[in-house]
């Protein structure tokens, strides 16, 4: 790992600790600002909202400026968001300052990947994507419970100044150590080029592909949880080894998913599109048995996060002259299929078939990304066509 991805790396870190970490406290930020649990899950809505509709709104807008430029200023954004935060007086403070971070963080992501892909060979591609992916997975692992541990140990508002540090750690390590002319190209070409992309095929069934991946992978895991107490018959205390075990999984599918990118990416994409199929399959199947359920979520994480590599590369590859739109959709492609799941499982579960048939919208919602896949490559390869030259 280079410096300037390292960098890159931390930031993903630093973004994703933001997101997720309000899972951890919830229940004391509900308490400190006078509002119920529910109320107190917009807080997790807005964000989601904030990343899919505001960061393809700032990248387009800044796309004729130098990538380290942006991304300096998204970091220092970011962490006078987590200063708010940890100041917020009101709920509605803190909402307004979560969306702030929300849209400077969906904004970073897609600019990120394509930094990351600048530098290094076209056969790296792969890895760079997983590595910025990585900070998501390592976020989850590390920042989640630390950030946690601190709000437990100090108040909620401390994991906000923790988190804040982290970005301003960050935004050096950026101003360090990545190259001034990193993406360069990308800051060429037209606003109309940007959206003419959109129509390509590949990058249509993508983000595609990233929606119904992401509606399979939340309709369970925002209930794993209960399952696991209620179907596999976990002590509550146990969860959260298991959670880690998902965890693990997940950061080694990233890095998995990003060699197998730079070998062979549609049928790399297509394989594990397959084995997310199956591994929803295998969980409907041995949810009832508490130490095979436990492999199965370890390798279920694994080839959840494996897809993201792949599909990231492809969008970014056909995206070449265009890059910033493109990019900039897939974390709201990300966020939608979130949003999307979540309501599906609650869909389920409220019309009282359990958590144990969760899985199943797993394995609708990727056998259909699998067919869509398929479908492309399918077209790809009836009508080649060499790959956009990025702008110069």
């Amino acid at each position: 790992m280079t410096l300037p991805l390292f960098a890159l790396f931390l930031a993903a870190f630093a973004f994703g600790t933001a997101e997720f970490v309000i899972a951890g406290v919830l229940p004391e930020v509900a308490q400190g600002l006078g509002v119920t649990v529910p109320v107190a899950g917009y807080l997790v809505t807005a964000y989601a909202v904030g990343i899919a509709i505001g960061g393809p709104l700032l990248a387009v807008a800044t796309k004729k400026y130098p990538r380290k430029t942006v991304i300096l200023v998204l970091a220092a954004i970011y962490t006078l968001g987590q200063v708010l935060c940890a100041t917020a007086p009101s709920f509605e403070f803190l909402l307004a300052a979560r969306i702030l971070v929300a849209v400077v963080h969906g904004t970073y992501f897609g600019i990120a990947a394509v930094v990351a892909v600048s530098l290094v060979p076209v056969d790296r591609r792969g890895f760079a994507v997983a590595l910025i992916l990585s900070g998501l997975t390592v976020s989850n692992i590390l920042g989640v419970p630390g950030g946690t541990a601190i709000g437990n140990a100090f108040g909620w508002r401390a994991t906000f100044w923790a988190v804040g540090a982290l970005g301003l750690v960050a935004t050096i390590a950026i101003a360090l150590f990545l190259p001034r002319s990193a993406g360069a190209a990308s800051t060429t070409g037209s606003f109309v080029r940007e959206f003419k992309a959109l129509a390509r095929q590949q990058i249509v069934t993508s983000l595609l592909i990233v929606v119904l991946a992401m509606i399979g992978q939340y309709s369970l895991f925002t209930y794993i949880a209960p399952l696991l107490r209620e179907v596999t018959g976990l002590d509550v205390n146990i969860v959260p080894w298991v959670l880690l075990l998902y965890g693990v999984g997940s950061t080694i599918g990233v890095f998995i998913g990003g060699r197998l990118a730079d070998w062979r990416l549609m049928p790399s994409l297509i394989g594990i599109l397959s084995a997310q199929t199956l591994a929803f399959a295998l969980i409907y199947l041995v949810s009832p048995f508490p130490i095979v359920m436990a492999v199965s979520i370890f390798l279920w994480g694994g080839v959840n996060f494996a897809f993201g590599s792949p599909v990231q590369s492809r969008v970014l590859a056909w995206a070449g002259d265009a890059p910033n739109l493109a990019s900039s959709l897939i974390p709201t492609g990300f966020n939608i299929g979130i949003a999307i799941g979540a309501l599906l499982g609650a869909s389920v579960l409220e019309r009282g078939f359990g958590y144990g048939a969760l899985p199943l919208i797993g394995c609708v919602s990727l056998a259909l990304a699998v067919a869509v896949a398929v479908v492309s490559y399918m077209l790809e390869l009836r009508t080649p066509r060499p790959l956009p030259s990025p702008a110069t």
